[in-house]
């Protein structure tokens, strides 16, 4: 059993668990907050739980380096994303006691990143690492975390909306310097992701037979990925081939800088100029992941191919990129017209068929 007793003014309460004495303080000069506390200590031991006074010294800080901790061992891509999503973090939650973190205090963090103009999207992902902190600290041995709080996330209008039109991409290419060209032919047929074009070597490609392979692990979801070339991508291929050979400085990227020594880096300055050029308006380079998608499927090619050359991993993340525009709406409803035209057609044939034979049996 435990007990109570004052150190000055405050009243402070002991209590037992494995035989081990537990002190805590109240905070309080009421001897009657000091008795619901003992009380709950006492009820929590009872239930073979550990008392609230050991979640209490658990802090945000050491929940932040767990997490953190738990990138670096499992070699997350995303690392650097995760440490921004902690700092953002940090301006609240820095220091606070886990059972601090509440319901309304995540609420109110919410609201401070909203007033600052923040994207919904970035705010759930600063939300899903707060929540993975805490589901790490709570399944801990011995636990950190007595219980998770309930975390809302926002509504996020996450459908890719940016897209090229034949045209403009053809447009775009004609405005971009010539160590771009091949580059954006290979985006824009394959929807491979900007790290994934910049990054490719010569030793993921096998030219005699067409092939470019990307291997697991070397994307962002990890899972491998084949390309076979077409014709365009395969003369592509081969220019770059010759003009490594041809270069004194051999580099183990396909796509190469201007000067051809080594991976291309920022090239933003020319996609931006290249852009107005071609009268296109503002694109981004992300685009041709959009676009991609949208021709694969516009050709006849099945979803579950698409996927696994663009490098979607999830039906609802590939779906996003799958976008119409206006002549895709106007097809629709031709081809709407045209099915119940048929279909109207086919009822007026039957009617008449019917009505004939009726005469010819009256006739008889």
């Amino acid at each position: 059993m435990g007990s109570i007793y004052k150190r000055g003014n405050t009243y402070w309460i002991q209590y037992y668990r494995n035989g081990k004495p537990y002190r805590e303080t109240t905070k309080s000069k009421k001897e009657a907050d000091a008795k619901r506390l003992l009380k709950k200590r006492e009820g929590e031991i009872s239930k073979g739980k550990l008392p609230g006074i050991y979640f209490d010294r658990v802090n945000f800080d050491e929940l932040s380096e767990d997490f953190l901790r738990d990138y670096r061992i499992n070699q997350k891509k995303s690392l650097d994303k995760a440490g921004r999503s902690v700092n953002h973090l940090k301006k609240r939650f820095e220091g606070y006691p886990i059972p601090q973190i509440t319901t309304p205090n995540i609420q109110a963090y919410i609201e401070y990143r909203m007033n600052e103009g923040v994207a919904n999207a970035t705010i759930n992902r600063e939300l899903s690492a707060l929540k993975r902190m805490l589901n790490l600290g709570a399944k801990q041995t011995p636990p950190k975390v007595d219980r998770v709080p309930y975390i809302p996330m926002l509504k996020e209008n996450n459908v890719r909306k940016g897209f090229f039109e034949h045209g403009e991409f053809v447009a775009l290419r004609d405005a971009l310097p010539d160590y771009l060209k091949g580059f954006v032919t290979f985006a824009y047929k394959t929807g491979w992701r900007v790290s994934e074009v910049t990054g490719l070597t010569w030793n993921q490609v096998d030219l005699d037979n067409g092939i470019v392979r990307l291997e697991s692990g070397e994307t962002k979801n990890d899972g491998g990925r084949t390309v076979y070339l077409d014709d365009e991508l395969q003369e592509v291929f081969n220019h770059h081939w010759e003009s490594r050979k041809r270069n004194r400085k051999l580099t183990p990227y396909v796509f190469t800088n201007m000067d051809g020594t080594g991976q291309i880096s920022d090239f933003r300055g020319s996609w931006n100029k290249a852009c107005k050029d071609a009268q296109i308006g503002k694109r981004l380079f992300h685009d041709f992941r959009c676009t991609a998608v949208r021709n694969m499927i516009r050709s006849g090619i099945p979803e579950r191919v698409a996927m696994m050359i663009s490098g979607h991993k999830t039906r609802s993340v590939f779906e996003r990129y799958n976008i119409v525009n206006d002549a895709d709406l106007k097809l629709a409803a031709q081809k709407q017209e045209y099915y119940l035209q048929a279909q109207k057609d086919t009822i007026s044939s039957t009617i008449h068929d019917f009505g004939t034979k009726k005469g010819i049996n009256q006739n008889g």
